[in-house]
């Protein structure tokens, strides 16, 4: 069970938790030796692939407590604040592994946080069913860029290899949690939209 705040309360905390979410560094983080087993090329690329992992686990955090806000019901509530909360150990290993290759998060992930929690308010206010259905698909399309990654990414980077196949095992869970929720199949045109977001953001997390 959930303790119910004022509306006051509740933007204050949600104030506090991207605060915490965009601005603190894990324990897990730090410190790491410096990973000599890649070529500056392959760093590179894992360093970009990571990157765009962890801007989509900041994404994942911000829409997931935006539907939170919404949510019509209190189980619902719990599920998605649960997923949330789960996604955590997603962003710090993402984070982890890029200060192990030398790199860093992406400069724009306080924006894509802004624009995650303003689109899973949104789903959130649409009811319950939408918002689950959101949660699957999100999830699966996050699957699906996960398993590029695994594709892509330098064979003996072992380590980033590791976290993401156990990313993808967690995301693959969510997404049928959400469904056996009741979560209904989003439209077409909805589903495009989110496609095209997603490759913005990924384009240029890669980079900055």
């Amino acid at each position: 069970m959930l303790r119910r705040l004022s509306p006051l309360d509740a933007l204050l905390a949600e104030a506090g938790h991207t605060l915490k979410t965009l601005c603190s560094r894990s324990k897990q983080s730090m410190p790491h030796p410096h990973d000599d087993s890649l070529s500056e090329a392959e760093r590179k690329h894992s360093s970009g692939l990571m990157r765009v992992n962890h801007t989509g686990e900041i994404c994942a955090q911000a829409l997931y407590r935006g539907q939170a806000f919404f949510a019509k019901n209190e189980e619902t509530k719990v599920h998605l604040i649960k997923a949330a909360d789960e996604e955590t150990a997603h962003l710090n290993w993402c984070q982890s592994r890029l200060y192990q290759l030398d790199s860093h998060t992406s400069y724009l992930n306080a924006f894509w946080y802004s624009a995650s929690f303003g689109i899973g308010m949104v789903a959130g206010f649409t009811g319950d069913a939408w918002s689950l259905g959101f949660v699957a698909e999100t999830e699966d399309q996050v699957s699906s860029h996960l398993e590029s990654h695994l594709s892509s990414l330098p064979q003996n980077d072992t380590e980033s290899r590791d976290i993401v196949r156990a990313m993808l095992a967690d995301e693959a869970r969510h997404a049928e949690q959400a469904r056996a929720k009741g979560g209904r199949e989003l439209p077409k045109p909805v589903k495009m939209l989110m496609r095209f977001q997603s490759k913005v953001m990924t384009s240029t997390a890669y980079y900055l």
